[in-house]
């Protein structure tokens, strides 16, 4: 605590950095902005906001003192910036209070070099693979509810009328949001589509102490629902149309770049559902590039779920026509979404990333999931989704061989054993499972045991 005090009395006698909510992409001439403290999801003609800083204060320190700081911050355990989104407090939440803080300490996920993946599966000698399952939920989502709680946590301080927290989710994002209410002792509301999460996911939440209810819908229906509901009670809603949770996904992003020793990937491929995190790490790479941290950007890639693909269908017309979805049923059950709140978001992204957008079937997704698996990764469905989209980027010669390329692991596998199991079994209706590995069944003697070892060992003798 006596570091944290230290570092906020030398930030005070820098400029004053602050933050605020604007129209996203709103026109230069645009005056609308709200404070951060004030409670709204939507500008006045009903479009998404985005959280805007104040880049001239930021400005006033050159990119050598800012990666100087966020790298002396790194993994240490002073309070928040031991975190790897508090790391970057100036260029999130900037005026909040440490006090109001909640966090685990997320972030400072590994970056791994998926070596044997890259050179036996897609033929690539420089392929990443950033884990960000690998956190205090088993994934990415606790990014970005450490910074709305934490600015929730804020707002009760301030009196200001939020009696809980509220989201609707496919599983994750509960999950997150749940735990974190938890720490801060903030009532959490879960809406979930029933029978359309994993039991793992769904545990969560309940364990959590949270107010789940289980609705017959997808979660379109349930996001809809969640609006209405945060329009009428005093419910703060948590979901991916709040900008403040991009402002810690973003976070992920200078991470990546950090890793690298501040040397910009080729390209980053993430998973997309709601579509928020893909508009997370454009805006990440982009304050990095504007000051002065690095002198480019990646590519960017949005691989998303064939079973729930409007994004990929939009990039398809020459983003001249989209169209929401009616999504079906995918084993990446987070990022099936027919109706992605942060389309525009999306768009934008990868419109001024130079990115692409590759699709996954349900068989090709699982494929890759089980090819990594079989190599020690160990994926959720999403990250197979990826996976695929890699693969058939680099069959199309689009990613190069030797390009670094930086694929983003959303969630930990350990919450989709469901999946793997029915992969392995060979239980998934017309799907040829062609990496499964089923258990032998042999009776419990030595003769049967030399037997199903000999043959074994044959087989591998000659691979």
């Amino acid at each position: 605590m006596q570091n944290t005090l230290m570092e906020d009395r030398q930030l005070s006698s820098t400029p004053k950095f602050s933050a605020k909510y604007v129209p996203f992409n709103a026109d230069s001439n645009s005056t609308e902005s709200y404070h951060l403290d004030e409670i709204i999801y939507r500008s006045t003609s009903g479009g998404l906001l985005d959280v805007q800083h104040d880049m001239e204060a930021l400005k006033k320190f050159d990119g050598k003192y800012w990666r100087s700081l966020f790298d002396s911050r790194a993994g240490k355990n002073t309070w928040p910036y031991g975190s790897g989104v508090w790391s970057k407090k100036e260029w999130v939440l900037p005026e909040i209070h440490c006090v109001d803080i909640v966090s685990t300490f997320e972030g400072n996920s590994n970056l791994f070099w998926a070596r044997r993946f890259g050179k036996q599966v897609v033929g690539m000698n420089d392929l990443w693979v950033k884990n960000c399952g690998v956190s205090h939920t088993g994934s990415f989502k606790d990014l970005g509810m450490t910074v709305l709680v934490s600015q929730v946590n804020r707002l009760r301080r301030l009196n200001k009328p939020v009696v809980a927290v509220g989201c609707a989710s496919t599983g994750d994002t509960s999950a997150a949001l749940s735990a974190y209410c938890a720490m801060a002792g903030i009532p959490c509301i879960v809406f979930l589509p029933a029978n359309k999460i994993s039991m793992a996911q769904l545990v969560q939440p309940i364990a959590n102490g949270a107010f789940v209810l289980s609705m017959d819908t997808d979660f379109d229906g349930c996001m809809q629902l969640i609006r209405e509901v945060t329009a009428e009670l005093p419910i703060y809603l948590a979901n991916s149309m709040n900008s403040l949770r991009l402002e810690g996904q973003k976070t992920a992003a200078i991470e990546i770049l950090q890793q690298f020793d501040w040397q910009v990937p080729d390209w980053v491929i993430v998973p997309g559902g709601n579509l928020g995190n893909i508009y997370a790490f454009y805006k990440g790479f982009h304050m990095c590039k504007e000051l002065g941290l690095v002198d480019k950007i990646p590519r960017l890639v949005c691989a998303q779920a064939a079973n729930a693909n409007p994004l990929y269908l939009y990039f398809k017309s020459g983003w001249k026509d989209y169209k929401a979805v009616k999504a079906k049923t995918t084993f990446a059950s987070a990022i099936q979404i027919g109706d992605p709140v942060s389309i525009d978001r999306a768009a934008y992204a990868l419109m001024n990333s130079n990115g692409i957008v590759e699709e996954a079937t349900e068989e090709e997704l699982m494929d890759a999931s089980a090819q990594a698996d079989s190599m020690g990764m160990f994926t959720c469905p999403h990250t197979g989704v990826a996976l695929a989209a890699l693969i058939k980027l680099r069959k199309k010669g689009v990613i190069a061989p030797n390009d670094k390329t930086v694929v983003v692991s959303t969630a930990h596998g350990l919450k989709f054993t469901q999946s793997k199991t029915d992969y392995h079994s060979k239980q998934i209706a017309d799907m040829a499972c062609r990496y499964a590995n089923s258990p032998v069944q042999v009776k419990a003697d030595l003769k049967s045991v030399m037997e199903a070892l000999s043959n074994f060992l044959q087989q591998h003798s000659k691979s």
